[in-house]
This record gives structure tokens, C-alpha cells and sequence, in this order.
């Protein structure tokens, strides 16, 4: 025996019994889109810190920020495994409320934050990627979510017969 599981291959990766892989097939290309824009957030917010951080320090913060999202996004979509997957569900959820939020507030007066981030303008600077990308993200959450117990509709025992503090309850005498 060679105490490898069916299916797999010795010294392979094991199959994931919670769901399909984040990280797999279309996950992929979503791992791969998230971490070019966590390297080109990373890149721009580490500019802006040590340069310019007086000039607008809300809007250079905001830009950190976003990058340690999408790093974190990146790698937890990326690793797939059950915690992961909430790191993945959080951040990206996270992101797609402040893209809404900070592009909302850019949009409605553009001077709010003195300068743009990644997020402002939900994202024009950057092809609005930023406005897709935690939507395409919540899907493929969704659609690999892992499938069972948890994602079934919550059901309820059948009702048995009523019981009250001296035992079973009377018949009804009203009720054929």
C-alpha cells in the first residue's frame, strides 16, 4: 500500500473534499489578474508613501490598503484550502465594498480624498478591473463553495406527536 488516496498521484496534491479548488481552471486566470494588481498596487502605494505621503495621506493609505487586499485576496484564492477560504470570502468581500464605497465618494466629490487611489473613480485609473474583479471573485467563491450540510436548505423535523408536561396530548375531538 502505498497510503496515497484513489486518485491521486504520489506526492501530488490531495483532492479537496469542501469543494472544488479556488485555485484551479478559471481560478487561475483570477489568481493570476489579482496578483498583477496586488504587484501593480504594491508598486504604486509604496511610491506614493515614501514620496508623497504629506500631500494626500487618506488617499496614499487608501492605496496601501487596497494592496494588502489584493495580496491577501491573491494568495488565499490562490492556497483554496477551508481557511483560505474565508480569508478569500473576507478580502474579497472587503474590496468590493470599498471599491463601491471609495468610488462612490470620488465620483460624488472628487476632491474628497486630495488625490486618486486605486479605487477611486471605482477604478478608472486601472480599466475599472477594480470594479469587476471582487464580483468575478464572490462568484467563483460561490460557484466552488463546497457542497453538503452546510449549503443545504435548513429543514426541520417532521412535527411528531405533541407532547406537553403530563406526556402525549389528546386527540382532538373537533378534528376528522
Amino acid at each position: 500500500m502505498s497510503g496515497t488516496a484513489p486518485g491521486t498521484v504520489p506526492g501530488g496534491p490531495t483532492p479537496d473534499r469542501t469543494g472544488r479548488r479556488t485555485g484551479s481552471g478559471f481560478g487561475r486566470l483570477l489568481v493570476t489578474v489579482y496578483g498583477i494588481l496586488a504587484f501593480a498596487a504594491i508598486g504604486r502605494s509604496s511610491y506614493e508613501l515614501a514620496t508623497k505621503f504629506t500631500e494626500a495621506p487618506v488617499a496614499y493609505s487608501l492605496s496601501t490598503l487596497s494592496a494588502v487586499v489584493y495580496v491577501l485576496a491573491t494568495v488565499a484564492l490562490a492556497k483554496g484550502g477551508p481557511r483560505w477560504r474565508v480569508v478569500a470570502w473576507v478580502t474579497v468581500g472587503f474590496e468590493a465594498v470599498g471599491v463601491l464605497a471609495v468610488g462612490a465618494a470620488s465620483v460624488t466629490s472628487p476632491d474628497v480624498f486630495g488625490e486618486t487611489t486605486v479605487w477611486s473613480g471605482f477604478g478608472q485609473g486601472y480599466g475599472y478591473v477594480p470594479l469587476v474583479l471582487p464580483f468575478v471573485g464572490l462568484w467563483w467563491l460561490w460557484r466552488t463553495r463546497p457542497r453538503g450540510t452546510r449549503d443545504a436548505a435548513p429543514t426541520t423535523p417532521e412535527p411528531t406527536e405533541p407532547t406537553g408536561p403530563l406526556g402525549p396530548a389528546a386527540p382532538d375531538p373537533e378534528v376528522r
